[in-house]
């Protein structure tokens, strides 16, 4: 197999970030096109509660599975990797029923006008999720065969299809905005699993003709077709029944028992992991902590407070944890893999602990002097009047770091755990877990909204410290030292110091006369800290372009 883990891995997470700022550019248009025409209640009801009710399903009955499949290829045969990944389907159809009645007969709804809606809306979701694990199979074989433009199409033709929908209903009837949710919901997703299984048809069909030399089209040039089919002489499926379960003779031969051990290991810490992502949400939904109008507000400042984490880090990771699962085993030392592997994996680790914590510190040092400048920008004045957003976005800022160093540690952590240390940490997941809600809770009545954010950086820290230790000692026994990534440069830093001062003194005399001057400034400023980044760090930079660059000149020789 020839494929280029990293460069897949690079491409995939560069891709990733733009389809994220696609599809929140979007997002926020329609939020704030709601917010004015239709009211905050809705936004609340979508974004907090249906979009929880979607998230929690789907991370509890999928990412155990995806968790564990995805670095397991060479160890286990494929029908028993399929046989594994779909069981994610009747258990998400349990979870859904259980989900589904929590929320429709146990948390609180408060608005009998929308009681119809909502039940449709809880039950629609339920639907969509069952339906995406449908093609969960063939999801995961696509990441693990670098099938990169696959996912950025199937991405598009999702954000592309909901977008079209919600606004064709809502337009025709405003009052519909909870149906109108609810149908994009199934329909987007509907649309991702039948282009799944076409384009995975028409991949195997063809082929045979492309070993033979015979294949030809007139929509695909010849050099994207070499991409698709080259180095695939471990693609194994003739058909799309390769895709479904088979039972193999016994019970033991179809399903693993060390593949079953490793995706328990992953469920028992994704309900923690669960409680820790989406704990102010179930703390608002659980609790009369805020209403449904005051749970829009801190959703929509929370988004954009979390734009960094979605476009930039979370990409990041998910490209990341693949990449380490491929070059890194779980059940040996270090010291006893191959060496040429560790060294690459270390220094990649390095390198993009440098990176996004050194975008985590400049989120914070501008978001501190342009929170509510963006807020005016998105909301208007009576948006910002009562002080909330701007006090909630700007401890957002400080999150960010924490959510920046979290992350990329988390993801190298669960990547590199045997099962024994996976089965281990659960339990201080529990606690981490258990503390987080209290402190959500306790913080909230005391501080305000903010103390879902407070708890949440207490929380981020404590699981920081976790990983770095982990780390260390996986480590101890090499030369490696990649935590040394989290030095970020004195340069860097004291020209960050200087910005934010200026940027600080430039909301105070030129914010509210023009923010113009006051966003020219920070641009300025921007630039200042980039470049002495890419100084502090040319020999990063120089060897990014080159790998982009080498790699664009691949694709045009072949061409």
């Amino acid at each position: 197999m020839g494929r280029n883990l990293l460069m897949s891995s690079l491409e995939n997470a560069s891709f990733n970030i733009l389809l994220q700022i696609l599809f929140r550019c979007i997002t926020f248009i329609i939020n704030a096109w709601v917010i004015r025409n239709v009211g905050h209640e809705v936004i609340g009801i979508m974004n907090v509660r249906l979009l929880l009710l979607e998230s929690t399903i789907l991370f509890l009955s999928r990412e155990p599975f995806h968790r564990a499949c995805i670095g397991q290829r060479d160890e286990f045969s494929w029908n028993q990797i399929i046989n594994q990944i779909w069981l994610s389907v009747p258990i998400s159809c349990i979870l859904s029923l259980v989900f589904v009645y929590v929320w429709l007969n146990i948390l609180p709804l408060g608005h009998p006008e929308h009681a119809f809606q909502y039940e449709f809306g809880c039950w629609s979701v339920a639907l969509s999720c069952i339906l995406e694990l449908c093609s969960a199979n063939m999801a995961l074989v696509a990441q693990l065969f670098c099938f990169v433009k696959l996912k950025v199409i199937l991405d598009t033709l999702h954000i592309f299809v909901r977008t079209t929908l919600f606004l064709s209903i809502i337009i025709y009837d405003r009052s519909l905005a909870l149906i109108a949710f609810s149908v994009a919901q199934v329909g987007s997703i509907g649309a991702i699993v039948l282009a799944y299984y076409c384009f995975f048809y028409w991949y195997i069909k063809c082929k045979p003709l492309y070993a033979k030399g015979a294949l030809k089209s007139r929509y695909l040039p010849n050099s994207m077709l070499e991409k698709m089919y080259s180095n695939m002489d471990d693609f194994s499926f003739t058909s799309l029944r390769d895709f479904l379960p088979k039972y193999l003779g016994t019970v033991n031969s179809t399903f693993n028992k060390k593949l079953n051990t490793l995706t328990l290991s992953f469920a028992k810490q994704g309900v923690v992991k669960q409680l820790l992502t989406e704990g102010e949400k179930y703390v608002m939904s659980a609790s009369p902590v805020m209403s449904f109008a005051e749970q829009a507000t801190y959703d929509v400042v929370n988004n954009l407070g979390s734009l960094a984490a979605r476009f930039v880090f979370r990409p990041i990771e998910d490209s990341s944890y693949f990449y380490f699962t491929q070059m890194v085993s779980r059940d040996l030392p270090l010291y006893k893999q191959d060496q040429n592997k560790i060294q690459e994996s270390c220094t990649v680790l390095s390198q993009v602990c440098k990176t996004v914590t050194s975008i985590g510190l400049i989120v914070l040092v501008f978001g501190l002097s342009y929170s509510h400048t963006l807020l005016i920008l998105y909301g208007g004045e009576a948006f910002v009047a009562s002080g909330l957003p701007v006090q909630l976005l700007r401890s957002h800022c400080l999150a960010i770091v924490l959510m920046a160093i979290n992350g990329i540690t988390e993801c190298y952590t669960f990547a590199t755990m045997t099962s024994a240390q996976l089965n281990s940490y659960n339990y201080l997941m529990v606690f981490f877990s258990i503390s987080f809600l209290l402190l959500s809770y306790g913080l909230t009545y005391v501080l305000g909204p903010v103390g879902f954010i407070i708890s949440n950086c207490i929380n981020m820290f404590a699981r920081i410290l976790h990983s770095i230790h982990f780390i260390n000692n996986k480590c101890k026994d090499t030369d490696y030292r990649p935590l040394d990534g989290l030095n970020v440069g004195k340069i860097f830093l004291f020209t960050l110091f200087i910005a934010g001062c200026i940027c600080k003194i430039s909301e105070n005399r030129f914010s509210r006369n023009s923010i113009l001057t006051h966003v020219a400034i920070g641009a300025v400023c921007l630039a200042f800290v980039l470049l002495s980044w890419g100084y502090e760090n040319k020999d990063l930079v120089i060897k990014t372009y080159r790998k982009f660059v080498g790699s664009k000149e691949e694709k045009v020789s072949t061409d």
